[in-house]
């Protein structure tokens, strides 16, 4: 094995800032917008010609990400700039090792300490070695990466299908029912609170979480994971607080904090998701922008009648459970990558 190069990180790599993209500037394109906790939007023209290595500068601090097109990082964020003798994707991993989310600024706004970060010391072994770490471990994330877009693809698939049914009313045998404004025959429009409650999450800082095998929801979706679960699977979260009207759906036993809404098992369906998840929240609160519960429990809700309701659970059911499964392998694909990194890096498995 050849020797490794012991020096500062700051040696290898800068990080550069990222530039102010305000959401009223950008305009649809095809380039990801990355924000510190990932990408937030697209845009018509990149800043940075991709492949690039993206990290958290405020917000999400710490959070390491991958873009392998041209992309955009805000000014949350900084990108990674090769010096020394180090492969890109290598940096990539190698800062995902590192106590990063640990360096904050002693500013009154928290944020990655650039500097400290910097001064780190690592161990970077030869060009080759570079290549071999970097090739094993892009094994899991392409694997990864293909699963999440066959999840995606379900979704899409039963969102269409959701579509087709109840906002087109192209749903099976609907060339022999009366339509009145909107409503076929047999079908109701019912406000949420005849349907199903809005429950308020629970408050769980990051500090407070113990690591465990439980979801953790946000507004944005699942912002980690803790010991214990408040709400048993499956059900539906709504985003109340900064994502607001947010929905996601979660087969397994969760914890939803206190920036959202939660529905029990008891009250939701596959229908009842995809029908909040078409429906128009806005914010409702002034000063801090929210989800007022009075206001969504108001909200008309198409409901149709059980022979159309039981049939589209059934066709989505199957959609789901495989997504589910898609979600179960990723994880286990998630925690053995993340368990060899370490591994990797420090030369404890041989490569």
């Amino acid at each position: 094995m050849s020797k490794k190069i012991k020096k500062q990180l700051g040696e290898f790599i800068d990080f550069a800032y990222g530039k102010g993209l305000p959401a009223r500037h950008r305009k649809k394109g095809r380039f990801p917008v990355y924000g510190s906790a990932g990408v937030v939007d697209f845009h018509e023209t990149p800043l940075i010609k991709g492949p690039g290595v993206i990290i958290g500068r405020k917000g999400t601090i710490g959070a390491v990400h991958w873009s392998q097109e041209d992309f955009f990082p805000i000014d949350t964020t900084f990108y990674v700039v090769l010096k020394g003798r180090i492969r890109l994707q290598y940096a990539y991993y190698l800062l995902k090792t590192l106590p990063l989310q640990k360096m904050n600024t002693d500013a009154a706004v928290p944020g990655l300490n650039r500097n400290n970060a910097l001064r780190l010391m690592v161990s970077i072994p030869s060009f080759s070695q570079q290549d071999r770490i970097a090739s094993i471990v892009s094994t899991y994330d392409d694997l990864i990466e293909n699963n999440q877009r066959r999840i995606q693809l379900l979704e899409q698939s039963a969102q269409l299908l959701y579509k087709e049914w109840f906002v087109h009313l192209r749903f099976p045998g609907h060339e022999h029912v009366t339509i009145t404004d909107g409503v076929p025959e047999g079908w109701e429009k019912k406000p949420l609170s005849e349907i199903a409650p809005l429950n308020y999450g629970k408050a769980l800082k990051k500090d407070d979480r113990i690591p465990g095998p439980f979801p953790v929801f946000g507004s944005s979706g699942i912002i980690g994971a803790h010991e214990k679960s408040l709400v048993s699977g499956p059900a539906i979260i709504v985003g109340r607080k900064g994502n607001v009207g947010s929905t996601y759906w979660s087969q397994d036993d969760f914890y939803p904090i206190d920036t959202v809404y939660f529905i029990e098992a008891k009250y939701c369906s596959i229908h009842l998701y995809h029908a909040l998840f078409n429906t128009q929240f806005i914010n409702t609160d002034v000063a801090v922008p929210g989800l007022n519960r009075d206001f969504a429990h108001s909200r008309l809700l198409l409901v149709p009648d059980n022979k159309i309701f039981a049939l589209f659970e059934q066709h989505t059911t199957a959609i789901y459970e495989q997504i589910h499964r898609l979600t179960k392998y990723n994880q286990t694909l998630t925690q053995a990558r993340d368990l060899l990194l370490p591994r990797l890096m420090n030369g404890e498995v041989p490569v």
